[in-house]
């Protein structure tokens, strides 16, 4: 019967998380034995300050008042972020946070542990896990980050803990921040930060971060603990208005993030930073472990049994979970990348960081603060009454009405590489839907260059006529939307079939030769073996790429795009897991450029300077040994000082084994980092789906161009249909004259009339 599971439960680790799942426990069963073991002392605590959201807060008010109106007690609120840079203050409102003192916190949950009759054991070493479940039901894991229950269980739990590049420090001031409080400090030896917020009427947590090569050259490496306080406060000293700083056991350490393929294993669960850490600049540590433990309360209760509540706890929390872990990874490697952003005019800079995560948007700030996102927008230079994704931008000599693209999205339904009907009309629409700039598919320099016999080409005259027809088009009926042209070749991942017939499979007959920059077929015993490519071959393979850039230029395309992504071939030389080549383009990165260079050049020539060229790359290969930021950067810089007028920054598909972190605006982090390292433009692309996301990315400077494709196959109209909802009608959207009569949201029927009075 549910609920009746669990009569006996072990907690190792007496932290807010354990504690919480202990009294959760013993409330819903009070027949049920509980034990705490807790090496340390009751007193005994490391860090200061908790913070704890409203969401959570509401959780714990549901599932135990009496904790909940203890806490209300002793918090302290506000609902203000100061970002303090370059000597000036920016505030932005509405936020939301309520803290309290770690020790409060536990002297909250010792308390109502020992009303509920739960068997506290302090300076008591837990045996082993493996020990505590042959006498117990259900062994609990809530012993932290070093967590020896995890670590004695390797093979089970598989663990994985990355360090990331950062120290920091937890200390403590004797006054109270009015805000959360993120300050900049520029020093002779980089870039350090200040995290503080407070946690009880004359007291705030401060944690100060900064590179690891800034701590070093900082000499902080040499320093104890009070030495370090000394020093942060010397350095932060207007933020403490000339109050020391204080540890509690500190030590600067690196942050560890902890993932683990399983959770549970046999009796035994793990909760809190056993199982997972999310980086504190988004203040997830306490507030993860206590909602683990109201989830694996509520499944126990659920559930037949242990084995099923311990699956249903881990499968309801672990997406919960690596959400939350993806918006602290971009937070972490935006502050481990601070020195990228110092120069960001202050508003947009404030912006900038309060978005990081991209869990906070311009949508959700211009909610919690309207008048602090239009300052921002102002400084920007954007309109009044505009949202960032509909201000102009030129890109090389073409003029584009707003931020969005439509991204080249190959369709499959050519016939001998001539587009047809469905092409016009698929990108005649996407042009009448409002976006900026429309861009073809790979179009294909020749017939071997295709990835499958429903690929388009530019190599004869049939196919320029096909194309110039889709131009026309869009130059009569939308004269305002720029038409743009992605030339590639498939290399190895040629001569495949279509995709709804089986991706990447090769064709069941029919197939045509490959070639590569080396012999490796894309997948091992499926796909074709290439040919690699002598000499003559890459001259031959430049004029066709040359060729190809005349035929576009007549064709009537404003935009070049050169395909040097996705493990097509000119991605195939860049990337060291597909070019193994030992001749000049082959080895280190500048020989790994050398050919795509040579075809950029190419195509350089025949390619108008008033019309715009870029290039696509993959910044990453998301596998072992590929391609790293680094060579990102590299390759970036390498095109841009050859002439790009921007970079479209994608990711991977360059090998199969690829490892991907998927999530919302996932590449976006590698368009920041080509923009605001090198100050090239950018097109970011990857899981975008939101006008929101838009506007937050543009206006927080992380990309110039935002390229969507399936939002736009979704919605032929996304762009229009974005402006309406945002109540936009300026000139970055116009409607065609035909359409303006549906240019308002149609009503939904009866659930959107007024409602009659009811009462008095």
């Amino acid at each position: 019967m549910a609920g009746e599971v669990a009569h006996r439960v072990a907690v190792v680790g007496g932290g807010p998380g354990g504690l919480y799942a202990a009294a959760l426990l013993k409330r819903l069963d009070p027949a049920r034995r509980v034990t705490v073991f807790e090496r340390n002392a009751p007193e005994d605590t490391f860090g200061f300050g908790v913070v704890l959201s409203d969401e959570t807060l509401g959780g714990i008010e549901e599932a135990d008042p009496v904790v909940h109106a203890a806490l209300r007690e002793r918090f302290v609120r506000w609902d203000t972020i100061d970002v303090v840079h370059r000597g000036r203050t920016l505030t932005s409102g509405g936020h939301g946070f309520a803290a309290l003192g770690r020790r409060a916190l536990l002297s909250v949950l010792h308390a109502r542990c020992r009303e509920l009759g739960v068997d506290l054991r302090f300076r008591t070493q837990a045996p082993p896990a493996g020990e505590l479940a042959t006498a117990h039901d259900l062994v609990v894991a809530a012993d932290g980050l070093h967590s020896p229950t995890r670590e004695a269980g390797r093979e089970a739990f598989r663990p994985h803990l990355t360090a990331h590049r950062c120290r920091y420090i937890w200390l403590a001031a004797d006054v109270a921040f009015t805000a959360f409080r993120f300050e900049i400090a520029e020093t002779p030896h980089g870039v350090m930060q200040l995290h503080g917020y407070p946690y009880a009427p004359d007291r705030s947590t401060v944690i100060v971060e900064m590179r690891e090569e800034v701590w070093r050259a900082a000499g902080f490496a040499g320093l104890d603990e009070a030495a370090s306080a000394r020093r942060c406060a010397r350095i932060f000293a207007d933020a403490l208005g000339g109050r020391p700083l204080r540890g509690n056991a500190s030590r600067w350490t690196r942050f560890r993030t902890v993932v683990n393929e399983h959770w549970h294993h046999g009796r035994t669960v793990l909760l809190g930073d056993a199982a997972h850490t999310a980086h504190f600049s988004i203040g997830s540590g306490t507030k993860l472990a206590v909602e683990d433990a109201l989830a694996l309360a509520a499944c126990l209760r659920e559930q037949p049994g242990v084995p099923e509540a311990l699956a249903a706890y881990e499968a309801e929390r672990r997406p919960v979970v690596q959400s939350v872990q993806r918006a602290a990874r971009a937070s972490l490697e935006w502050f481990e990348d601070l020195a990228r952003y110092v120069h960001q005019p202050p508003r947009q800079f404030a912006f900038n960081l309060l978005t990081r995560s991209r869990r906070v948007t311009h949508g959700n700030l211009r909610l919690r603060d309207a008048r602090f996102t239009a300052a921002v927008a102002g400084e920007a230079g954007v309109p009044p009454d505009t949202p960032p994704m509909f201000t102009p931008f030129t890109l090389g000599g073409v003029h584009l009405r707003n931020r969005v693209v439509v991204s080249p999205m190959d369709l499959y339904v050519a016939r001998d590489g001539v587009p047809g009907d469905f092409h016009l009309v698929h990108l005649g629409a996407r042009a009448l839907g409002g976006a900026g700039l429309v861009m073809t598919e790979m179009v294909c320099v020749s017939p071997e260059g295709r990835i499958t016999p429903g690929c388009t080409g530019l190599w004869n005259d049939a196919q320029e006529k096909g194309w110039r027809r889709v131009t026309d088009f869009v130059r009569a009926q939308s004269p305002t939307t720029a038409v743009g042209v992605q030339l590639g070749h498939a290399g190895r991942k040629g001569s495949t079939r279509v995709m709804w017939e089986g991706i990447d499979q090769p064709l069941a007959e029919g197939n045509w030769p490959l070639v590569a920059p080396s012999a490796l077929p894309y997948l091992d015993g499926v796909s074709q073996r290439p040919r690699e490519l002598t000499r003559a071959e890459l001259t031959r393979l430049r004029g066709q790429f040359a060729a190809a850039a005349r035929r576009a230029v007549r064709a009537g395309f404003d935009v070049l795009e050169l395909h040097c992504a996705h493990g097509y071939l000119l991605s195939s030389f860049l990337s060291p897991l597909t070019n193994r080549r030992t001749d000049a383009y082959g080895g280190d990165l500048t020989a790994r450029l050398r050919f795509p260079l040579e075809v950029f050049e190419a195509v350089r020539e025949e390619w108008p300077a008033a019309r715009a060229l870029t290039v696509r790359i993959s910044a990453t290969d998301w596998a072992p040994g590929g391609t790293t930021p680094e060579d990102a950067l590299g390759i970036a810089a390498a095109f841009r000082d050859h002439g790009a007028d921007a970079i479209d920054v994608s990711t991977g598909q360059v090998v199969p084994y690829e490892r991907p972190d998927h999530g919302r605006s996932y590449q976006t982090p590698y368009a920041d980092r080509v923009r605001n390292t090198l100050g090239v433009p950018v097109i970011a692309v990857g899981a975008l789906s939101s006008w929101d996301d838009v506007n937050s990315l543009v206006l927080a400077g992380r990309a110039d161009l935002c390229a969507l494709a399936r939002p736009h196959l979704y919605d032929p109209h996304w762009t229009l249909h974005a402006a309406a909802e945002q109540g936009y009608s300026g000139p970055g959207a116009p409607w065609p004259a035909p359409y303006r009569a549906g240019s308002r949201t149609p009503p939904t029927g009866r659930t959107d009339a007024p409602r009659p009075r009811l009462a008095l």
